[in-house]
Protein backbone atom coordinates (compact mmCIF):
# COMPACT_ATOMS: atom_id res chain seq x y z
CA UNK A 1 0.00 0.00 0.00
CA UNK A 2 0.93 3.64 -0.39
CA UNK A 3 0.65 5.35 2.99
CA UNK A 4 1.15 8.97 4.04
CA UNK A 5 1.97 9.64 7.68
CA UNK A 6 1.26 13.06 9.18
CA UNK A 7 3.60 13.81 12.08
CA UNK A 8 7.11 12.43 12.57
CA UNK A 9 7.29 11.96 16.33
CA UNK A 10 7.53 8.62 18.12
CA UNK A 11 4.19 7.31 16.86
CA UNK A 12 4.39 8.55 13.29
CA UNK A 13 7.98 7.65 12.60
CA UNK A 14 7.92 4.20 14.20
CA UNK A 15 4.58 3.35 12.59
CA UNK A 16 5.66 4.54 9.17
CA UNK A 17 9.00 2.76 9.21
CA UNK A 18 7.27 -0.34 10.56
CA UNK A 19 4.88 -0.40 7.62
CA UNK A 20 7.81 0.23 5.25
CA UNK A 21 9.47 -2.90 6.67
CA UNK A 22 6.29 -4.79 5.75
CA UNK A 23 6.67 -3.73 2.11
CA UNK A 24 4.57 -0.57 1.95
CA UNK A 25 5.57 2.79 0.43
CA UNK A 26 5.59 5.61 2.98
CA UNK A 27 5.51 9.40 2.64
CA UNK A 28 6.13 11.26 5.89
CA UNK A 29 4.75 14.77 6.33
CA UNK A 30 5.98 17.23 8.92
CA UNK A 31 6.21 21.02 9.24
CA UNK A 32 9.67 20.83 10.83
CA UNK A 33 12.49 21.25 8.29
CA UNK A 34 14.99 19.57 10.61
CA UNK A 35 12.88 16.43 10.96
CA UNK A 36 12.20 16.24 7.22
CA UNK A 37 15.87 16.63 6.33
CA UNK A 38 17.01 14.10 8.93
CA UNK A 39 14.53 11.46 7.76
CA UNK A 40 15.59 11.95 4.16
CA UNK A 41 19.19 11.51 5.31
CA UNK A 42 18.16 8.23 7.00
CA UNK A 43 18.66 9.75 10.45
CA UNK A 44 16.09 9.61 13.21
CA UNK A 45 15.11 12.90 14.93
CA UNK A 46 14.16 10.94 18.07
CA UNK A 47 15.98 8.31 20.09
CA UNK A 48 14.34 4.92 19.81
CA UNK A 49 16.45 1.74 20.00
CA UNK A 50 16.76 0.02 16.62
CA UNK A 51 14.87 2.67 14.65
CA UNK A 52 17.77 4.11 12.70
CA UNK A 53 18.92 0.63 11.66
CA UNK A 54 15.39 -0.10 10.45
CA UNK A 55 15.39 3.14 8.46
CA UNK A 56 18.65 2.18 6.77
CA UNK A 57 17.31 -1.25 5.87
CA UNK A 58 14.26 0.28 4.19
CA UNK A 59 16.03 2.96 2.17
CA UNK A 60 13.97 3.71 -0.95
CA UNK A 61 10.64 2.76 0.62
CA UNK A 62 10.06 6.10 2.33
CA UNK A 63 10.80 9.79 2.18
CA UNK A 64 9.68 12.94 4.01
CA UNK A 65 8.15 16.18 2.78
CA UNK A 66 6.36 19.28 4.04
CA UNK A 67 3.87 19.12 1.16
CA UNK A 68 0.50 17.63 2.18
CA UNK A 69 -0.82 17.71 -1.36
CA UNK A 70 2.12 15.72 -2.71
CA UNK A 71 1.76 13.13 0.05
CA UNK A 72 -1.99 12.64 -0.26
CA UNK A 73 -2.07 12.64 -4.05
CA UNK A 74 0.49 9.84 -3.98
CA UNK A 75 -1.00 7.67 -1.25
CA UNK A 76 -4.12 5.62 -0.58
CA UNK A 77 -4.24 5.91 3.21
CA UNK A 78 -3.28 8.82 5.48
CA UNK A 79 -2.39 8.26 9.14
CA UNK A 80 -2.76 11.28 11.45
CA UNK A 81 -0.02 10.88 14.08
CA UNK A 82 0.41 14.43 15.38
CA UNK A 83 0.76 15.35 19.03
CA UNK A 84 -2.11 16.19 21.38
CA UNK A 85 -0.36 17.97 24.27
CA UNK A 86 -2.01 19.09 27.49
CA UNK A 87 -3.28 22.58 28.09
CA UNK A 88 -3.15 24.27 31.50
CA UNK A 89 -6.65 23.10 32.48
CA UNK A 90 -5.82 19.47 31.67
CA UNK A 91 -7.75 19.34 28.40
CA UNK A 92 -5.90 18.35 25.25
CA UNK A 93 -4.68 20.77 22.62
CA UNK A 94 -6.21 19.72 19.30
CA UNK A 95 -4.58 22.45 17.26
CA UNK A 96 -2.21 20.03 15.46
CA UNK A 97 -5.05 17.60 14.74
CA UNK A 98 -7.25 20.39 13.40
CA UNK A 99 -4.45 21.82 11.25
CA UNK A 100 -3.77 18.37 9.80
CA UNK A 101 -7.46 17.82 9.07
CA UNK A 102 -7.62 21.15 7.24
CA UNK A 103 -4.61 20.34 5.07
CA UNK A 104 -5.88 16.83 4.36
CA UNK A 105 -9.29 18.21 3.38
CA UNK A 106 -7.79 20.75 0.98
CA UNK A 107 -5.65 18.06 -0.60
CA UNK A 108 -8.62 15.69 -0.94
CA UNK A 109 -10.59 18.37 -2.77
CA UNK A 110 -8.21 17.84 -5.68
CA UNK A 111 -8.33 14.05 -5.60
CA UNK A 112 -10.94 11.88 -7.31
CA UNK A 113 -9.96 8.48 -5.89
CA UNK A 114 -11.37 7.14 -2.63
CA UNK A 115 -8.92 7.98 0.14
CA UNK A 116 -8.86 6.75 3.74
CA UNK A 117 -7.97 8.99 6.69
CA UNK A 118 -7.02 7.20 9.91
CA UNK A 119 -6.62 9.03 13.21
CA UNK A 120 -3.87 7.45 15.32
CA UNK A 121 -3.30 10.46 17.57
CA UNK A 122 -4.72 9.98 21.05
CA UNK A 123 -7.99 11.94 21.09
CA UNK A 124 -10.99 11.88 23.40
CA UNK A 125 -14.12 9.95 22.41
CA UNK A 126 -16.07 11.89 19.81
CA UNK A 127 -13.12 13.84 18.40
CA UNK A 128 -12.78 11.96 15.12
CA UNK A 129 -16.45 12.26 14.17
CA UNK A 130 -17.26 15.61 15.79
CA UNK A 131 -14.10 17.59 15.00
CA UNK A 132 -11.90 15.86 12.40
CA UNK A 133 -14.76 14.76 10.14
CA UNK A 134 -16.46 18.18 9.77
CA UNK A 135 -13.16 19.91 9.07
CA UNK A 136 -12.18 17.47 6.31
CA UNK A 137 -15.68 17.60 4.83
CA UNK A 138 -15.69 21.40 4.81
CA UNK A 139 -12.25 21.74 3.24
CA UNK A 140 -12.70 18.93 0.71
CA UNK A 141 -16.35 19.40 -0.24
CA UNK A 142 -16.75 15.63 0.18
CA UNK A 143 -18.71 13.39 2.52
CA UNK A 144 -17.12 11.02 4.98
CA UNK A 145 -17.91 7.30 4.61
CA UNK A 146 -19.08 7.95 1.04
CA UNK A 147 -16.42 9.99 -0.76
CA UNK A 148 -13.57 9.26 1.66
CA UNK A 149 -13.00 6.82 4.47
CA UNK A 150 -12.49 7.80 8.09
CA UNK A 151 -11.33 5.59 10.96
CA UNK A 152 -9.75 5.58 14.40
CA UNK A 153 -6.83 3.22 15.00
CA UNK A 154 -5.23 3.92 18.40
CA UNK A 155 -1.56 3.19 18.97
CA UNK A 156 -0.20 1.26 21.94
CA UNK A 157 3.53 1.88 21.49
CA UNK A 158 5.84 2.21 24.49
CA UNK A 159 8.78 4.55 24.07
CA UNK A 160 11.97 2.53 24.28
CA UNK A 161 10.08 -0.59 23.13
CA UNK A 162 8.16 0.92 20.24
CA UNK A 163 9.57 -1.22 17.43
CA UNK A 164 8.86 -4.47 19.25
CA UNK A 165 5.38 -3.19 20.14
CA UNK A 166 4.69 -2.34 16.49
CA UNK A 167 5.61 -5.79 15.18
CA UNK A 168 4.29 -7.78 18.15
CA UNK A 169 1.23 -5.90 19.41
CA UNK A 170 -1.07 -7.25 22.11
CA UNK A 171 -4.06 -6.20 20.02
CA UNK A 172 -5.10 -4.01 17.12
CA UNK A 173 -8.18 -1.85 17.53
CA UNK A 174 -9.96 -0.49 14.46
CA UNK A 175 -12.83 1.97 14.81
CA UNK A 176 -14.82 2.26 11.57
CA UNK A 177 -18.28 2.95 10.16
CA UNK A 178 -18.06 1.95 6.51
CA UNK A 179 -17.19 -1.47 5.12
CA UNK A 180 -14.79 -0.15 2.50
CA UNK A 181 -12.52 1.44 5.15
CA UNK A 182 -12.78 -1.67 7.29
CA UNK A 183 -11.64 -3.85 4.39
CA UNK A 184 -8.68 -1.56 3.63
CA UNK A 185 -7.49 -1.56 7.23
CA UNK A 186 -7.93 -5.29 7.64
CA UNK A 187 -5.75 -5.71 4.55
CA UNK A 188 -3.17 -3.28 5.97
CA UNK A 189 -2.92 -5.36 9.16
CA UNK A 190 -3.12 -8.78 7.51
CA UNK A 191 0.42 -9.74 8.58
CA UNK A 192 -0.36 -9.36 12.30
CA UNK A 193 -1.54 -12.44 14.19
CA UNK A 194 -2.70 -10.70 17.39
CA UNK A 195 -6.38 -10.24 18.29
CA UNK A 196 -8.06 -7.61 16.12
CA UNK A 197 -11.05 -5.79 17.53
CA UNK A 198 -13.31 -3.84 15.19
CA UNK A 199 -15.57 -1.30 16.91
CA UNK A 200 -17.32 1.95 16.23
CA UNK A 201 -15.06 5.01 16.10
CA UNK A 202 -15.93 6.46 19.52
CA UNK A 203 -15.35 3.12 21.26
CA UNK A 204 -11.90 2.82 19.68
CA UNK A 205 -11.02 6.26 21.02
CA UNK A 206 -12.17 5.29 24.52
CA UNK A 207 -10.25 2.01 24.52
CA UNK A 208 -7.00 3.97 24.33
CA UNK A 209 -7.93 6.24 27.24
CA UNK A 210 -9.31 3.42 29.37
CA UNK A 211 -6.14 1.37 28.80
CA UNK A 212 -3.83 4.18 29.84
CA UNK A 213 -6.05 5.09 32.79
CA UNK A 214 -5.92 1.53 34.09
CA UNK A 215 -2.14 1.27 33.72
CA UNK A 216 -1.68 4.56 35.55
CA UNK A 217 -4.08 3.44 38.27
CA UNK A 218 -2.14 0.22 38.72
CA UNK A 219 1.11 2.16 39.15
CA UNK A 220 -0.33 4.59 41.69
CA UNK A 221 -1.97 1.72 43.57
CA UNK A 222 1.38 -0.08 43.75
CA UNK A 223 3.04 3.09 45.02
CA UNK A 224 0.39 3.71 47.66
CA UNK A 225 0.70 0.14 48.95
CA UNK A 226 4.47 0.54 48.68
CA UNK A 227 4.38 3.62 50.90
CA UNK A 228 2.52 1.64 53.54
CA UNK A 229 5.01 -1.23 53.20
CA UNK A 230 7.90 1.20 53.70
CA UNK A 231 6.40 2.43 57.00
CA UNK A 232 5.94 -1.18 58.11
CA UNK A 233 9.49 -2.15 57.21
CA UNK A 234 8.41 -4.42 54.37
CA UNK A 235 9.50 -4.83 50.75
CA UNK A 236 6.66 -3.91 48.40
CA UNK A 237 8.23 -5.97 45.62
CA UNK A 238 7.84 -9.15 47.65
CA UNK A 239 4.25 -8.21 48.37
CA UNK A 240 3.42 -7.68 44.71
CA UNK A 241 5.29 -10.83 43.72
CA UNK A 242 2.56 -12.67 45.59
CA UNK A 243 -0.27 -10.40 44.43
CA UNK A 244 0.74 -10.72 40.77
CA UNK A 245 0.50 -14.50 40.84
CA UNK A 246 -3.28 -14.16 40.85
CA UNK A 247 -4.29 -14.70 37.21
CA UNK A 248 -7.03 -12.09 37.59
CA UNK A 249 -4.49 -9.42 38.49
CA UNK A 250 -1.25 -10.03 36.51
CA UNK A 251 2.18 -8.84 37.75
CA UNK A 252 2.81 -6.14 35.11
CA UNK A 253 3.03 -2.48 36.21
CA UNK A 254 3.45 -3.33 39.88
CA UNK A 255 6.97 -1.85 40.05
CA UNK A 256 6.50 0.40 43.05
CA UNK A 257 8.73 3.48 42.95
CA UNK A 258 8.40 7.17 42.17
CA UNK A 259 5.58 7.07 39.65
CA UNK A 260 4.97 7.48 35.95
CA UNK A 261 5.85 10.21 33.49
CA UNK A 262 6.15 10.56 29.74
CA UNK A 263 4.00 11.98 27.00
CA UNK A 264 1.02 9.66 27.44
CA UNK A 265 -0.15 8.58 30.87
CA UNK A 266 -0.15 11.93 32.75
CA UNK A 267 -1.62 13.81 29.80
CA UNK A 268 -4.28 11.24 29.05
CA UNK A 269 -5.45 10.91 32.66
CA UNK A 270 -5.78 14.68 33.02
CA UNK A 271 -7.69 14.90 29.75
CA UNK A 272 -10.06 12.12 30.80
CA UNK A 273 -10.62 13.82 34.18
CA UNK A 274 -11.40 17.10 32.44
CA UNK A 275 -13.81 15.44 30.01
CA UNK A 276 -15.55 13.54 32.80
CA UNK A 277 -16.06 16.79 34.72
CA UNK A 278 -17.55 18.41 31.62
CA UNK A 279 -20.02 15.51 31.50
CA UNK A 280 -20.97 16.04 35.14
CA UNK A 281 -19.09 13.01 36.44
CA UNK A 282 -16.75 12.95 39.45
CA UNK A 283 -13.67 10.87 38.47
CA UNK A 284 -12.50 10.29 42.04
CA UNK A 285 -10.20 7.37 41.28
CA UNK A 286 -8.52 9.17 38.40
CA UNK A 287 -7.94 12.28 40.51
CA UNK A 288 -6.36 10.12 43.21
CA UNK A 289 -4.11 8.46 40.63
CA UNK A 290 -2.69 11.86 39.65
CA UNK A 291 -2.39 13.04 43.26
CA UNK A 292 -0.41 9.96 44.32
CA UNK A 293 1.80 10.27 41.25
CA UNK A 294 2.64 13.93 41.85
CA UNK A 295 3.55 13.35 45.49
CA UNK A 296 5.51 10.13 45.01
CA UNK A 297 8.85 11.50 43.70
CA UNK A 298 9.04 13.99 46.57
CA UNK A 299 9.31 11.04 48.96
CA UNK A 300 12.90 10.70 47.77
CA UNK A 301 13.60 14.16 49.21
CA UNK A 302 12.01 13.14 52.53
CA UNK A 303 14.19 10.03 52.68
CA UNK A 304 17.30 12.02 51.77
CA UNK A 305 16.67 14.50 54.59
CA UNK A 306 16.68 11.64 57.10
CA UNK A 307 20.41 11.31 56.39
CA UNK A 308 21.35 14.81 55.17
CA UNK A 309 19.32 17.15 57.32
CA UNK A 310 20.30 20.36 55.57
CA UNK A 311 20.61 20.18 51.80
CA UNK A 312 21.88 23.75 51.39
CA UNK A 313 25.21 23.68 49.60
CA UNK A 314 25.27 19.88 49.32
CA UNK A 315 25.97 18.37 45.91
CA UNK A 316 23.14 15.93 45.15
CA UNK A 317 23.59 13.65 42.17
CA UNK A 318 20.57 12.77 40.02
CA UNK A 319 21.04 9.52 38.11
CA UNK A 320 18.50 9.45 35.30
CA UNK A 321 16.62 12.31 33.66
CA UNK A 322 14.49 10.56 31.02
CA UNK A 323 11.02 9.53 32.16
CA UNK A 324 12.01 5.89 31.53
CA UNK A 325 15.06 4.00 30.22
CA UNK A 326 15.45 3.53 26.48
CA UNK A 327 14.40 7.07 25.53
CA UNK A 328 15.65 10.66 25.56
CA UNK A 329 12.16 11.94 26.37
CA UNK A 330 11.95 14.08 29.54
CA UNK A 331 8.28 15.01 29.28
CA UNK A 332 6.71 14.66 32.76
CA UNK A 333 9.92 13.04 34.00
CA UNK A 334 9.98 12.48 37.76
CA UNK A 335 13.40 14.15 37.73
CA UNK A 336 11.75 17.49 37.01
CA UNK A 337 9.84 17.58 40.31
CA UNK A 338 12.86 16.30 42.24
CA UNK A 339 15.29 18.83 40.78
CA UNK A 340 12.87 21.72 41.40
CA UNK A 341 12.54 20.71 45.05
CA UNK A 342 16.30 20.31 45.50
CA UNK A 343 16.86 23.78 44.07
CA UNK A 344 14.27 25.17 46.50
CA UNK A 345 16.17 23.48 49.34
CA UNK A 346 19.40 25.17 48.26
CA UNK A 347 21.16 22.04 47.06
CA UNK A 348 23.69 21.96 44.23
CA UNK A 349 22.34 19.58 41.61
CA UNK A 350 24.62 17.38 39.50
CA UNK A 351 22.69 15.42 36.86
CA UNK A 352 23.40 12.64 34.37
CA UNK A 353 21.48 10.53 31.87
CA UNK A 354 22.82 8.33 29.02
CA UNK A 355 20.49 9.93 26.45
CA UNK A 356 18.39 12.77 27.89
CA UNK A 357 20.90 15.39 29.09
CA UNK A 358 20.38 17.80 26.20
CA UNK A 359 16.60 17.70 26.49
CA UNK A 360 16.78 18.18 30.25
CA UNK A 361 19.26 21.03 29.86
CA UNK A 362 16.58 22.98 28.00
CA UNK A 363 14.48 22.88 31.19
CA UNK A 364 17.32 23.37 33.68
CA UNK A 365 20.23 25.16 31.97
CA UNK A 366 21.77 26.34 35.25
CA UNK A 367 22.34 23.05 37.09
CA UNK A 368 25.55 21.04 36.67
CA UNK A 369 25.76 18.02 34.38
CA UNK A 370 28.23 15.16 34.72
CA UNK A 371 29.96 13.72 31.67
CA UNK A 372 29.45 10.17 32.95
CA UNK A 373 27.61 8.23 35.62
CA UNK A 374 30.95 7.38 37.24
CA UNK A 375 31.83 11.06 37.54
CA UNK A 376 28.46 11.80 39.15
CA UNK A 377 28.83 9.04 41.74
CA UNK A 378 32.37 10.14 42.60
CA UNK A 379 31.54 13.84 43.03
CA UNK A 380 28.15 13.72 44.79
CA UNK A 381 27.52 14.01 48.51
CA UNK A 382 24.42 11.87 48.00
CA UNK A 383 22.88 10.14 44.99
CA UNK A 384 19.25 9.85 43.94
CA UNK A 385 18.35 7.19 41.37
CA UNK A 386 15.45 8.43 39.26
CA UNK A 387 15.57 6.36 36.04
CA UNK A 388 16.41 2.64 35.96
CA UNK A 389 18.98 2.63 33.15
CA UNK A 390 20.75 -0.73 32.97
CA UNK A 391 24.12 1.06 33.07
CA UNK A 392 23.44 2.10 36.65
CA UNK A 393 23.69 -1.52 37.79
CA UNK A 394 27.43 -1.41 36.99
CA UNK A 395 28.42 1.55 39.17
CA UNK A 396 30.45 1.47 42.37
CA UNK A 397 28.19 2.78 45.15
CA UNK A 398 30.50 1.90 48.04
CA UNK A 399 30.78 4.62 50.68
CA UNK A 400 27.85 6.57 49.21
CA UNK A 401 24.44 7.71 50.40
CA UNK A 402 21.94 6.40 47.86
CA UNK A 403 18.24 7.21 47.79
CA UNK A 404 16.69 4.90 45.21
CA UNK A 405 13.43 5.45 43.40
CA UNK A 406 13.86 2.61 40.91
CA UNK A 407 15.38 -0.35 42.80
CA UNK A 408 18.92 -0.72 41.50
CA UNK A 409 20.13 -3.96 43.09
CA UNK A 410 23.83 -3.11 43.19
CA UNK A 411 23.17 0.17 44.98
CA UNK A 412 21.02 -1.72 47.47
CA UNK A 413 23.91 -4.08 48.25
CA UNK A 414 26.88 -1.69 48.18
CA UNK A 415 25.83 1.76 49.39
CA UNK A 416 27.04 2.97 52.79
CA UNK A 417 23.54 4.31 53.46
CA UNK A 418 20.70 3.06 51.27
CA UNK A 419 17.00 3.93 51.23
CA UNK A 420 14.48 2.58 48.72
CA UNK A 421 11.30 4.55 48.34
CA UNK A 422 8.92 1.56 48.75
CA UNK A 423 11.22 -1.13 50.12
Amino acid sequence: MKISVIGCGYVGLVTGIGFAELGNSIIFVDTDDVKVNMINALKTPIYEPGLEELMGRNKGRFYATKDYREAIQNSEVTLICVGTPSMEDGSIDLSYVKASAEQIGRSLSEKDEYHIVVVKSTVLPGTTEEIVKPIIEKESGKRAFEDFGLAMNPEFLREGNAIEDFFKPDRIVIGVRDESTRSWLEELYRFFSCPKLVTDIKTAEMIKYASNAFLATKISFANEIGNICKKLGMDAYRVFEGVGLDHRINPAFFRAGIGFGGSCLPKDIRALIRRAEELGEQPRILRAVIEVNENQPLRLIELLKKHVQSLRGKKIGILGLAFKPGTDDVRESRAILIVKKLIEEGARVLAYDPKAVENFRKLFPDIEYASSAEELVAESDAIMIVTEWRDFENLDYRGKIVIDGRRIERAMKEAKIYEGVCW
